[in-house]
């Protein structure tokens, strides 16, 4: 039986992990075995940010994407996705990286939520202070 062959990216967000397969294709997009549309809930701004790397590389009607995602809400895994999406272009067609890189694709954003610490009420936040 032969496997269709494919190229893999990783990309985290916040808590979210999502990992992505590009095949040669009509440009059908699926993330966790349902349409990308059905997925993000009719959003298409959302939709549109996924597809930023494809669309910026000229590739959108060449690949089949099939998207596995865990964690996080629904922002921090479209990030994640974004993120494979351009690692899995750049394995692809390593000339397309300096594009990518430059229209900021291929960082990770570092930021992540602060831990509560013990005697506050959240990461920072203090009880109100009482002069009297």
């Amino acid at each position: 039986m032969a496997t269709k062959t494919y190229t893999y990216g990783l990309g985290r967000r916040k808590a979210a992990t999502a990992t992505a397969r590009l095949y040669k294709g009509k440009g059908e997009i699926t993330i966790n075995d349902k349409p990308a549309l059905e997925y993000l809930s009719g959003n298409k701004t959302y939709l549109a940010e996924i597809t930023d790397p494809l669309a910026l590389t000229g590739k959108q009607k060449e690949y089949d994407i099939t998207i596995l995602v865990k964690g996080g809400g629904l922002a921090g895994q479209v990030d994640a996705i974004k993120l494979a999406i351009s690692k899995a272009l750049t394995v692809e067609a390593p000339d397309l990286r300096p594009v990518l890189k430059k229209a900021g694709f291929v960082k990770r954003d570092p930021r992540e939520k602060e831990r509560k610490k013990y005697g506050l009420r959240s990461a920072r936040k203090k009880e109100q202070f009482s002069k009297r």
